[in-house]
């Protein structure tokens, strides 16, 4: 299947042999320590900057309606945010992962953020525009 919105991922979540958890990181953008005149005037021209990671959370699929339910759960956080990247853990025998078990994998969301591989995870902004980083 071909993800190309929200309502795609949570479909083939859904849809996958074994239950899914999804894996949320939400991330701002920001220029980066020790910035120069001509970064700062790309990124006000929402060109460039660093992604900085400011909050993660797992969420079974049917936890979510669609992404503006995401999005207005969110903001109860008081955490702005700009992209936010997604991947899912499978299920053994039948039953989901628990949010235990996400703790690991969250903090190398975090980790593969800081270090510049996000090449695996989907990326939303928040109008729920599915994007591609190059």
């Amino acid at each position: 299947m071909i993800i190309s919105s929200f309502a795609d991922l949570l479909c083939a979540a859904v849809e996958q042999p074994q239950p899914q958890r999804l894996l949320f990181m939400f991330a701002k953008a920001e220029l980066p320590p020790g910035h120069v005149a001509a970064e700062k005037q790309q990124f006000d021209n929402r060109q460039g900057g660093e992604l900085r990671a400011v909050m993660c959370v797992d969420k079974l699929p049917e936890e979510l309606s669609d992404f503006a339910s995401l999005v207005a759960e969110s903001k109860h956080t008081g955490k702005s945010w700009d992209v936010v990247f997604i991947t899912s853990m499978s299920g053994q025998g039948g039953a989901a992962p628990s949010s235990d078990a996400a703790s690991r994998p969250l903090d190398m969301m975090v980790e593969s953020l800081r270090n510049g591989n996000i090449g695996n995870y989907l990326a939303f902004n928040q109008a729920g525009e599915l994007l591609q980083f190059s």
